[in-house]
């Protein structure tokens, strides 16, 4: 299910969790019931862990990915983006690696700069950033390539809901074609300690995440959604 591309979630962090947060999520994902014939081997099953840190010259943020099937761990993929900030105002530079393990095909090592301009209203309830970057793919045939990514979150009545996500625009060259690979990952969230009653230290959030792309997966569009779990470690 999950990410092969692009995902920095500063202006999230800022917003949902205060300064620093990490977040443990487990998503079921509907792909094969909805594409049988195309994707009967998708794994079921994702977990994510996310971390967001910030410090004086910036920020780091990583995901860990995970995917399952009734055999155990069919997939493992990982980001880590740096944000460095030497200087007041939105613009900050953008440094991130991409990379994984995977039982069927394989998952090239991706490196990438770039840019990166992020908003957030005065009362951090809602927010965008947008990140231009020059895209180095390891031992793709055509290795130099670019990659655009926006994210953006919105807290809603009180934060009790959350719709946040990502959307990713990328060049990828083979050895038959060069391709744009559009992906975006729109995330809503029902944050249950904020019901009245929840105690506010019951951090579970219960949500989906909708997948939709073109040109990702065996060169077509699909839109795929989950339902999820989120837990925020504080």
């Amino acid at each position: 299910m999950k990410r092969l591309a692009t995902i920095f979630f500063l202006a999230l962090a800022l917003s949902i969790f205060g300064l620093r947060a990490q977040n443990i999520q487990l998503h079921y994902d509907f792909g094969r019931a909805l594409y049988d014939k195309n994707m009967d081997v998708r794994p079921l099953l994702t977990s994510t862990v996310e971390k967001f840190q910030p410090d004086d010259w910036g920020s780091t943020f990583f995901f860990v990915d995970m995917d399952y099937n009734s055999k155990g761990v069919e997939q493992a993929y990982w980001e880590i983006a740096r944000e460095l900030k030497f200087w007041d105002g939105p613009l900050s530079l953008h440094l991130e690696y991409n990379g994984g393990l995977a039982k069927t095909y394989s998952i090239n090592n991706a490196y990438m700069l770039g840019g990166t301009y992020t908003y957030n209203n005065a009362s951090f309830s809602k927010g965008f950033s947008l990140t231009a970057m020059y895209k180095y793919i390891q031992k793709n045939d055509s290795p130099n390539n670019f990659q655009l990514t926006g994210t953006w979150y919105m807290n809603m009545n009180d934060n009790l809901f959350t719709f946040c996500g990502f959307a990713d625009l990328w060049r990828e060259e083979t050895w038959f074609n060069s391709k744009l690979t559009f992906l975006t990952e729109p995330q809503f969230w029902v944050n249950l300690n904020k019901i009245d009653g929840v105690n506010d230290k019951f951090n579970l959030s219960v949500g989906t995440e909708v997948e939709v792309s073109n040109n990702f997966y065996k060169g077509r569009a699909y839109v795929i959604p989950t339902l999820a779990l989120k837990w925020t470690l504080n």
